[in-house]
């Protein structure tokens, strides 16, 4: 009795070497912005959809627009928000996948809604959080000008995309992160030499002076450093 053979094994090797080069443009990319830009044209491409997107979503839940390879994308997540309506606002609320079959058929979400959705030529989208550390900081839209464009398969790969995703925009903003406290390190030592040496003090008085103005003032110790480098005095 022969053994079952897998009948895509080209297919499977392909994928799987489509999914190393994006895992290793994702890593030679550098920043949250340049990031997302090349998960979204690598989404076009994959999933054959006519548009992408990714939204942003801060600490304070305010969404950001990332990266779109279409205006209209832009205009599409503005349409969502503003009137909280749509799969894209269930995604966010929901922390889940959210899938738009067919606008014309849809019965969810309002009929102005679709209205519009349908003028702008779209049919069919999907909705994919990007979750780091169990929260969804951005959500990766698809769209397509056909209905159920999105099915088992086309989701199962934007699954593998959103987990690319969500781990190259992780590492690009603990990068981010990085940078900025070095940066502020930087400034901070420049702003405490500049007193050390006006007022000869040292480095541990120095540094006080400086932490009690951004105290007093309410204001980030890199804020006050700037300034004093920028000025060459306390502010005010």
């Amino acid at each position: 009795m022969a053994a079952a053979v897998d009948s895509h094994p080209a297919a499977d090797h392909a994928g799987a070497a489509v999914f190393g080069r994006l895992a290793m443009d994702l890593h030679a990319v550098h920043g949250v912005e340049e990031t997302v830009e090349a998960v979204v044209q690598f989404a076009v491409h994959a999933l054959q959809c006519n548009y992408a997107g990714v939204l942003l979503i801060g600490r304070d839940r305010r969404p950001q627009v990332l990266a779109q390879t279409d205006p209209r994308v832009a205009a599409l997540y503005r349409l969502q928000i503003d009137a909280d309506d749509g799969p894209l606002i269930t995604a966010i609320r929901q922390d889940s996948v959210v899938v738009l079959d067919d606008v014309d058929t849809q019965t969810t979400w309002s009929t102005a809604w679709a209205d519009r959705v349908r003028a702008a030529g779209i049919r069919s989208a999907a909705h994919l959080p990007l979750q780091v550390g169990g929260r969804t900081v951005a959500i990766l839209s698809l769209y397509s000008d056909v209905p159920d464009a999105f099915g088992t398969d086309e989701l199962a790969v934007a699954h593998i995309l959103a987990r690319h995703a969500s781990v190259a925009i992780a590492n690009a903003r603990q990068q981010a992160s990085l940078a900025q406290a070095i940066d502020a390190r930087k400034l901070v030592g420049q702003a405490m030499g500049i007193l050390m040496e006006r007022y000869d003090l040292d480095g541990d008085r120095a540094f006080e002076v400086l932490r009690r103005y951004s105290q007093q003032n309410n204001r980030k110790l890199r804020d006050v450093a700037q300034e004093l480098i920028d000025t060459r005095r306390l502010p005010q």
